[in-house]
């Protein structure tokens, strides 16, 4: 039996007070890419990102004000890929990270960006970055 040479990260941590904050799978249509075919018409790509959230000292109190919301991450994600072509897969997945740690409760985000429909035979093609807070 083959095993995986990647370690899964843990993002979710009780002894820090560390909440792990994901979307998994958001489909887009999306301007990307460098080719001219690309710059024509949209094309499907996929966005997971996974955060690491310091947990409030103060308590949940079941406000969703004292959590990181992932449908405000999800939108934001969306605006940033309406905001105009773009030319590397690089690029959105460094803004999305970028955009997620713009919030002090997130210490590291990781996000992976996947076109969907750029090589013909596969079923993706795309990257992964992680970031922490500076």
């Amino acid at each position: 039996m083959k095993t995986s040479n990647l370690s899964p990260l843990k993002f979710a941590d009780a002894a820090r007070s560390v909440r792990h904050v994901f979307i998994r799978d958001l489909i887009l249509d999306s301007f990307i890419g460098v080719y001219d075919h690309e710059k024509a018409k949209p094309q499907k790509i996929q966005v997971n990102v996974d955060l690491s959230v310091i947990e409030n000292s103060t308590g949940l109190n079941d406000d969703i004000n004292n959590v990181v919301c992932y449908e405000k991450i999800a939108l934001a994600i969306e605006t940033i890929v309406k905001s105009g072509h773009i030319h590397l897969v690089e690029t959105l997945a460094e803004n999305i990270a970028e955009m997620n740690l713009q919030d002090p409760r997130v210490h590291c985000v990781r996000v992976r960006v996947e076109k969907l429909e750029a090589i013909k035979n596969t079923t993706s093609v795309g990257i992964e970055i992680e970031r922490y807070r500076k």
